[in-house]
């Protein structure tokens, strides 16, 4: 699937698209590019007199080159990118357009980013693309095969080193496995970012596992033990650097559990500043799809707003 060639608003069809347009013209926003298959981002030459971020490859001198990177706090992103070896097949898994922004702010080429969570492989796969390597931590066995099969179908230009770990990122072993990989397949004692997109406590069942987050039998054993996650990774991230959080809420017994909010608070608890929050609109979840009129009557009727948000939070270490 080609790439869009910027980032000006793209054309969609029918009355989806038609909401789009009323959406951009009340807030003065583009609707970004539902692909992004090939980034523009990592070939852009440094100029003369370079500006370069402390944290990434962007030439701020050229700034105006940047024209794929995100800088607002509101996501408007028309559907997910299903280009090379991204599938949508797991359902609950991040669109690839996440990672992408976050690697391409918060990393420089050749740099390591660890993800903690990593369903399908979605992480490692961007990693392949945009030159960084990547450990990804994956609790289910199947999904771990699955992932690297996935990865394995990405292209490679940049030849850089992407690794699937079997294994639970709750317990400190694993780690302190994690760190031992470091030393031995990379050279280096750190990552440069983490990302972590849990599951959403109870809203999908990936597995039957009793270790899994979503069977975690009460909100308080969910934070206790994405907190375990937290506290067990501080290590490995680089003084400075950022990780990243993907949540959305849930709704429980007719009750609004704010989950992005009650998972930063965990994770500011242990060593890091705020960043920024953005919120980014869900299109097309699976739930939902082909229900709105459904969903709308319940709403009204039962007191409630239907969720079309998620939050991407970015935290710093201090």
């Amino acid at each position: 699937m080609p790439r869009s060639k910027d980032t000006k608003p793209i054309p969609y069809g029918g009355s989806q698209g038609d909401a789009y347009k009323e959406i951009r013209e009340q807030l003065g926003l583009p609707i970004y590019p539902h692909t992004e298959a090939v980034s523009k981002a990592v070939e852009i030459p440094r100029s003369e007199r370079p500006d370069i971020s402390a944290f990434s490859d962007i030439d701020v001198s050229q700034w105006k080159a940047y024209e794929e990177i995100i800088t607002d706090s509101l996501w408007l992103i028309g559907s997910r990118d299903r280009s090379g070896a991204h599938t949508a097949e797991l359902h609950g898994n991040f669109i690839p357009q996440i990672p992408h922004q976050a690697m391409l702010r918060y990393t420089k080429r050749g740099e390591i980013v660890l993800d903690t969570f990593l369903g399908n492989g979605t992480t490692l796969i961007e990693c392949r693309r945009l030159g960084r390597n990547g450990v990804g931590v994956e609790l289910s066995p199947a999904l771990a095969e699955r992932s690297r099969e996935l990865i394995s179908r990405e292209a490679n230009p940049w030849n850089v080193k992407t690794i699937v770990k079997e294994a639970d990122s709750c317990l400190p072993e694993t780690m302190q496995d994690i760190r031992r990989l470091l030393r031995r397949e990379y050279d280096s004692e750190k990552v440069q970012l983490i990302i972590m997109h849990p599951p959403y406590h109870d809203i999908i069942k990936f597995s039957g596992d009793p270790r899994d987050l979503c069977n975690a039998p009460t909100i308080e054993g969910f934070l206790e033990r994405f907190g375990s996650v937290v506290r067990n990774s501080y290590e490995l991230l680089e003084e400075g650097r950022f990780l990243v959080l993907v949540i959305g809420d849930k709704y429980s017994r007719g009750e609004w559990v704010p989950l992005g909010f009650y998972t930063m608070q965990k994770i500011l608890e242990n060593g890091y500043k705020l960043k920024s929050i953005v919120v980014k609109n869900i299109v097309g979840n699976r739930a939902k799809r082909n229900l709105d009129h459904f969903w709308r009557r319940r709403a009204l009727k039962w007191g409630f707003y239907v969720f079309k948000h998620e939050y991407v939070m970015f935290f710093q270490k201090l």
